[in-house]
């Protein structure tokens, strides 16, 4: 790699190699969240309570995680919670 200039815009230079970097990041947590709540969403449709509560719990914790992180929305993540809890008390009944 050819050493840079230094100039002004040498931080911007940077702030994208940064920018880039996290944003893979946060791609890869995101397609993580999206496997688990499908894990539970058709363990839901199967109707298997066991298999349910367990995957609820792993889903919960991976949207704390990722709200910690600041890849989603604390808001966000507290909203996937309360409903995949209702779907799951639902099938609970």
């Amino acid at each position: 790699m050819a050493k840079l200039k230094t100039g002004r815009h040498t931080g911007a230079i940077k702030a994208n190699r940064q920018s880039e970097r996290k944003a893979q990041h946060n791609r890869g947590i995101r397609k993580q969240l999206k496997t688990v709540v499908k894990d539970f969403l058709t363990a839901a449709a199967a109707k298997d309570s066991s298999k349910t509560g367990t995957t609820l719990s792993k889903t919960v914790s991976s949207l704390d995680k990722a709200a910690k992180k600041g890849t989603i929305h604390w808001k966000t993540a507290a909203r996937k919670k309360s409903r995949l809890a209702k779907k799951a008390n639902s099938l609970a009944k």
